[in-house]
């Protein structure tokens, strides 16, 4: 039996049973590993090797929630709350369901331009989303088509739009490993490519919309007491003026250097230049943003030591070679395939961005010689890295909703996000995906 295949699935049986992730990663890489034929020391080892490939990315996600905690100093988020709040109460009880769209509108603008315009990802939501719980108490706004909404604008834009996050995705991940495995990209739009599957994430939020179309009652005293979130933040038009001209600041530098963490320096620098933040906070700013971002972090260290459990194991590339053993000349049958190891391969280890570099080098020549379009193949390689990162519960696209959702422990991670957002968005990526192969 596929190492692979058995150890992300005792990683999510185990999440589903409620085992804190980190503890259900590291079961499920001990698992894959001595399966996969490594001794136990040796998958230790492995594991250990793997977690210094997190470090980099857990230090600018602390970096980033420093930055989200300048922002939330500014009183930007309490301004949000006490807006929508006062529209809440001037409302009749009819006209709530106005207020419900244009809060998830909101949060859906925020979290996309949190991927392209104000690349912070998902440092934002700890920050912005605990303050509103009060108000979405008030709408009785159920909060799985919350995580539902803060996840689609986690994924599609950097799966669509090539700025940011999307930069990073499409450009220096997706393209330059789709050139390496020997494809030629010469004036391949790879906007064109990820239209379809971005339209299978759309039409998976326009389902999530209805399913949990209806009212939901949550306790009021825990959403009103939600400790540092109760807590108002006072804001003057200077603060708001400043939090807007750091986000200004920090797009710019971001696309000036190519840089997310010069970008959230400077505008941090902003923050600190024009007295919001006080120099003598820093210190402290730095702490709670770590904090902050520290279940994140840890998260996505220990899927770092996972992955790298699971390509020592080799089964990998078997379960890839198999599958097109088993292909033949059958496109249809190729891309489905392909698809679903892609989704599990990213299932197991959180991230998409991780999963190309993984697939593309057997994806690029196998679609070659079955004969798929340059576009298709650009397609295939990108929708099965972006399949799992919804649902996967080491995913720091389920975990940032999670952590501004869960702040009063009326959220659960499992019930109420992975399942949620793989069921809405994996099933149509795959029915997109698979549509985009066959057509371009």
């Amino acid at each position: 039996m596929n190492a692979v295949v058995v150890a992300v699935a005792v990683m999510l049986i185990l999440s589903l049973c409620r085992v804190h992730v980190v503890v259900a990663l590291i079961i499920g890489a001990v698992t894959g590993g001595l399966l996969g034929g490594l001794s136990l020391d040796a998958t230790l080892e492995t594991f250990q090797k793997g977690l210094g490939k997190g470090a980099n990315v857990a230090l600018s996600y602390a970096l980033l929630g420093a930055f989200a905690v300048a922002i939330a100093k500014s009183g930007t988020a309490q301004a949000l709350a006490d807006r929508a709040l006062n529209m809440i109460n001037s409302q009749r009880e009819g006209g709530t369901g106005k207020l419900r769209l244009i809060l998830l509108v909101m949060l859906l603008a925020v979290a996309m331009a949190s991927q392209n315009i104000l690349p912070i990802h998902i440092a934002f939501i700890p920050l912005l989303v605990p303050p509103l719980l009060f108000v979405m108490g008030k709408l009785r706004l159920d909060r799985r088509l919350v995580a539902c909404v803060l996840t689609f604008g986690l994924i599609t834009p950097y799966m669509f739009l090539p700025v940011g996050f999307g930069g990073i995705f499409l450009n220096d991940i997706l393209l330059a490993n789709v050139q390496d495995g020997g494809l030629d990209i010469t004036g391949l739009n790879v906007m064109h490519a990820m239209a379809l599957p971005a339209l299978g994430m759309l039409f998976g939020l326009g389902v999530a919309f209805f399913s949990y179309r209806k009212r939901r009652e949550y306790a009021a005293a825990a959403v009103g007491n939600t400790g540092e979130s109760a807590e108002k933040v006072g804001y003057t038009p200077k603060t708001l003026l400043v939090a807007l001209i750091a986000v200004i600041a920090a797009f710019s530098i971001q696309l000036w250097l190519d840089s997310m963490i010069m970008g959230a320096l400077a505008g941090f620098i902003v923050f600190s230049v024009s007295g919001v933040v006080r120099w003598r906070e820093a210190d402290n700013l730095f702490t709670e943003g770590m904090k902050m971002m520290a279940m994140i972090g840890f998260i996505m260290i220990a899927a770092n030591g996972f992955a790298s459990v699971m390509q020592a194991t080799g089964h990998i590339e078997t379960m890839v070679t198999s599958s097109a053993t088993a292909i033949g000349d059958n496109k249809a049958l190729a891309a489905l395939l392909m698809l679903i190891v892609g989704l599990l391969i990213t299932l197991g280890i959180g991230s998409s961005f991780s999963t190309i570099p993984i697939i593309a080098a057997i994806y690029v020549p196998l679609a070659m010689q079955l004969g798929f379009s340059p576009l298709a193949i650009i397609s295939l390689v990108g929708t099965a890295a972006a399949l799992g990162d919804a649902g996967s519960p080491a995913s720091d696209s389920t975990l940032g909703p999670t952590a501004g959702l869960n702040a009063d422990g009326q959220h659960s991670h499992i019930w109420d996000t992975v399942v949620p957002t793989f069921l809405h968005y994996n099933l149509p990526l795959i029915a997109f995906g698979w549509l985009a192969a066959m057509v371009l």
